[in-house]
């Protein structure tokens, strides 16, 4: 039966865990939504609470985004995966998906975006082209406002089965702006441990009534590597559009594109390219 052939083998590694899997208490904030991806392997995610994306093309990646639990499906513990594919023409697929609900930041709150992601086991050597994601998107760009001014904040991406995980800043005009479109505000950290989960996060912090002193902290593993104000921004507007509008949040493992390039020979799909998911979190003081 095809079904079958995608009830993951990775999920049998979580066979027998009983304790339910949930984002951890952060001090001073409540955990207002999460998601921990319960339910049978191969089925899809919550559909009330997530969109599958399966018709959209962009940066020049090679990848056509599916609905099919080939590229995306709840792994049976605890867990959802995104798994790119390549079929004997050489075509490549792979699984994208974003919050139906978006989230306000309240003005003198804090609110942090956080997921807890694990990469998939292939060597760097293996991963060329592949582009795991997991990012926040305003809200004003499903009202017609376009890219990059609508703003974007990616909490964390890795190309290539590089080295460094990057956090990134979208926003403004484009070309240029405050945030020198297309490259963006960006900082990279080393990858945490292989083979284990890792939570990658962005906090924006409103408790300063002076806007140009509101900041966006990047963690990994509770570790900040980036740090940017609003008079690092410099446009109280713009500003706006990152840390005083609702988000909504993104997950995606894309193939080539205007970053990594496309991927060759030697790049490997299946789960040993993909990005697992245990959780998605959104906390509030």
């Amino acid at each position: 039966m095809r079904f079958q052939q995608h009830l993951l083998i990775p999920a049998a590694l979580w066979a027998g865990v009983t304790t339910a899997i949930e984002p951890p208490p952060v001090n001073g904030l409540n955990l207002v939504w999460c998601d921990a991806f319960r339910g049978d392997a191969g089925s899809p995610p919550d559909l009330n609470v997530w969109s599958i994306l399966d018709d959209i093309h962009v940066n020049n990646e090679v990848q056509d985004y599916t609905k099919s639990n080939a590229n995306l499906q709840v792994s049976g513990g605890e867990s959802i995966q995104f798994v790119p594919r390549r079929n004997a023409k050489g075509e490549w697929t792979s699984g994208r998906m974003e919050t139906k609900q978006a989230w306000t930041p309240r003005p003198g709150k804090v609110m942090k975006l956080a997921a807890s992601l694990l990469m998939g086991t292939n060597p760097r050597e293996m991963k060329q082209g592949i582009w795991p994601a997991f990012w926040a998107l305003g809200d004003a760009m499903r009202h017609g406002t376009p890219w990059p001014l609508a703003g974007e904040i990616d909490i964390f991406e890795q190309v290539s089965g590089g080295d460094q995980g990057y956090a990134t800043v979208h926003c403004g005009p484009y070309p240029g702006g405050p945030c020198n479109e297309p490259t963006g505000h960006q900082a990279q950290t080393a990858m945490p441990q292989d083979g284990v989960f890792n939570e990658w996060s962005v906090t924006i912090d409103l408790q300063n009534a002076d806007w140009r002193a509101q900041t966006l902290t990047w963690q990994v593993n509770g570790k900040t590597f980036k740090v940017l104000s609003g008079a690092d921004i410099n446009d109280q507007a713009i500003w706006a559009t990152l840390a005083h509008s609702p988000l909504y949040l993104t997950l995606n493992v894309a193939v080539g594109g205007n970053w990594p390039g496309p991927p060759n020979a030697a790049t490997v799909d299946g789960y040993g390219a993909m990005m697992e998911v245990h959780w998605v979190g959104v906390y509030s003081s």
